[in-house]
């Protein structure tokens, strides 16, 4: 059975922040800020409240029910480059070994370098793949007509949109029942 809002420790009433088009920032991770990060934004007159939850924290001067769902006054462009990091090489590859095509989670993924580095390769995003441990090791630092190893796409630049629609394919575990009028999984979500 479901705690109400109101018995829930503060730690777990996250904030869903939307863009001021009402879609989230990112939908993996999704974009969620802690309690206190909500509050603030909602003093300094930086979001709208579109939904709250039953819990309540207090001040001696104020009495303020947490928010669930913020959207933001100010539209934050999302068509700007990604950052090259090791997680968005993960998302841009949806989490798949692109030798062996195994899904697995980013702790037991790698990333290899097409054109190894020993042999002169750059960390770049058209330079590297996702690649489980295994075939990381079976590839090792050759190229993959040396070794017939190809991966199962060519590497290049994601694009924010790109990064958002691969990251809508993995819900989190919680997920609020106010979030979901502005979430859109392409997964089925348990009720």
């Amino acid at each position: 059975m479901r705690r109400p809002d109101a018995a829930l420790p503060l730690s777990a009433c996250p904030a869903l922040v939307l863009n001021a088009d009402y879609q989230p920032l990112s939908y993996f991770p999704l974009s969620v800020w802690d309690w206190q990060e909500a509050i603030k934004a909602i003093c300094l007159d930086r979001v709208d409240v579109l939904s709250w939850y039953d819990r309540v924290v207090r001040s001696p001067g104020l009495e303020m029910r947490l928010p669930s769902v913020v959207a933001l006054r100010e539209y934050v462009p999302q068509d700007r480059r990604p950052p090259f990091t090791r997680f968005n090489v993960f998302l841009r590859d949806m989490f798949t070994c692109q030798y062996c095509e195994r899904r697995l989670p980013a702790q037991e993924l790698t990333f290899d370098h097409l054109v190894p580095r020993s042999r002169g390769g750059r960390t770049c995003w058209t330079n590297i793949v996702t690649a489980c441990s295994e075939c990381n090791l079976k590839k090792g630092n050759r190229l993959p007509q040396e070794c017939g190893m190809y991966p199962k796409s060519r590497p290049h630049v994601p694009t924010m949109h790109e990064l958002r629609r691969n990251g809508r394919h993995f819900p989190p575990n919680y997920l609020h029942e106010s979030w979901r009028d502005f979430l859109y999984w392409d997964v089925e979500l348990e009720p």
